[in-house]
């Protein structure tokens, strides 16, 4: 079992930056695919970006390409997510999310979400 905890959200400007961390717990970490997703109102829950256990590689969508990144930390058992150049259309809540394999379609444990408003 995974218990994921995201912190960092909050409010800024159209261009400005906020950095989400998600701090996991329970079992080794580092042998966890990661991801971040987010959800706006009305809306269906779409996948920011991902990172993989076994190589690291990483994924994002198109509309945040260039402008976030996905990051871990294995050591304290933490993943980020970097926002930059924010856009009102990122408003939404994000969820952190780990998974047992890079083969795996399933996220098994998601966190709270942390809710991340831009205004205009």
């Amino acid at each position: 079992q995974v218990e994921l905890l995201e912190s960092g959200g909050g409010l800024a400007q159209t261009g400005g930056s906020l950095r989400l961390s998600c701090a996991a717990s329970g079992r080794t970490f580092s042998t966890y695919a990661m991801g971040w997703f987010r959800q706006a109102p009305g809306k269906e829950r779409e996948v920011v970006a991902t990172m993989r256990q076994s190589d690291r590689r990483t994924y994002y969508v198109d509309s945040v390409k260039g402008r976030f990144t996905i990051s871990r930390d294995d050591a304290k058992w933490t993943v980020f997510l970097q926002m930059n150049s924010l856009k009102p259309e990122d408003t939404s809540v994000y969820y952190c999310a780990a998974k047992n394999s890079d083969m795996g379609v399933v996220w098994d444990y998601w966190g709270q979400g942390t809710q991340v408003t831009v205004s205009s």
